[in-house]
């Protein structure tokens, strides 16, 4: 099997096993000035009981976004991509953006986090963000951006491509 697709397995693996789906919604924030994001109050005793206040940023691989993870999630992922060798060239690759990018950041006591601004710079973030959970971490997109992507995955609804096997045994 192809390390890639192993590790993806072995993710989604450990994300059944019992990882909650405590980081949902989308919430639209603005940056400060100095690129400081505000972490929702529904989500900060969350990420402070589960991660001491403690998170990574890193780029997403595929999608202009960031990826915000508690630190214990992140811990597993980095374990993961460690694992996966640096012979094969896709390995490489997600080693080089996710690790590469990763950047341990810490709540303040108002729940605000500083983006860095090489990462805000590569995915275009400015002023006005969409905070989007997906279970386990959150992708923080530029607002505008967010808004078309998701305009573009609503439209292409009507486009009912070959669905992978587990997909077709969703039920929602």
């Amino acid at each position: 099997m192809d390390p890639c697709a192993k590790f993806a397995k072995e993710l989604r693996t450990k994300f059944d096993q019992g990882i909650s789906a405590l980081l949902r919604g989308v919430n639209t924030l603005n940056l400060d000035a100095k690129g400081r994001m505000a972490i929702p109050s529904r989500y900060r005793d969350r990420l402070s009981s589960q991660c001491d206040r403690q998170v990574v940023v890193t780029l997403d691989i595929r999608d202009p976004c960031l990826l915000l993870y508690p630190l214990p999630e992140w811990e597993t992922i980095e374990r993961e991509l460690g694992r996966l060798g640096n012979l094969n060239t896709e390995a490489r690759r997600l080693q080089r953006i996710l690790i590469g990018h990763a950047t341990d950041l810490e709540m303040d006591g108002n729940g605000r986090i500083l983006l860095p601004p090489a990462l805000r710079k590569t995915v275009d973030l400015e002023k006005h963000i969409a905070l989007v959970g997906q279970g386990n971490k959150f992708e923080i997109w530029n607002e505008d951006t967010w808004n078309s992507q998701r305009d573009s995955w609503l439209a292409s609804n009507e486009d009912e491509g070959a669905l992978s096997t587990q997909l077709e045994s969703l039920s929602l």
